[in-house]
């Protein structure tokens, strides 16, 4: 049972963010600090990442452990609407596999860290785009 009441939970729900997410948005700013220069929701590139190095094929993916999975492969399944949630998840882990898998094949080196890794690891997240970076030139 929803601690909510229907409507609680539709106004929740629809302050989710896709894009310009607090994980997000720190991401960025430490990036750009370093001296990497990117652009943000290139919707030309396939899945749109949320930040993104054309020049080098770099995409980069900030993805939420709710959303996109990582607390359904844990087993944290929802208690209300399960079947609806299981599929939703399973989709969308299905979409990020193939999106990660189509960018690789045309070139392309692909970043996806999660939301709390952002948080607790931002520096060595960091580390592994640039190295990349470094060793392209």
């Amino acid at each position: 049972m929803d601690n909510l009441t229907i409507e609680q939970r539709k106004k929740n729900m629809r302050r989710i963010r896709s894009k310009n997410t607090k994980p997000e948005i720190l991401f960025r700013k430490a990036l750009w600090k370093k001296g990497i220069r990117y652009r943000i929701h290139v919707k030309s590139v396939l899945g749109t990442p949320d930040v993104c190095i054309k020049s080098k094929k770099i995409a980069i993916f900030i993805d939420s452990e709710f959303w996109h999975g990582k607390m359904y492969l844990e087993g944290k399944i929802p208690k209300t609407n399960s079947k609806f949630w299981i599929n939703k998840f399973k989709k969308n882990i299905k979409r990020d596999e193939y999106v990660t898998s189509r960018l690789k094949q045309k070139g392309w080196k692909v970043f996806r860290f999660w939301t709390k890794e952002v948080y607790n690891n931002l520096e060595s997240l960091l580390d592994q785009v640039t190295d990349h970076i470094y060793s392209l030139r």
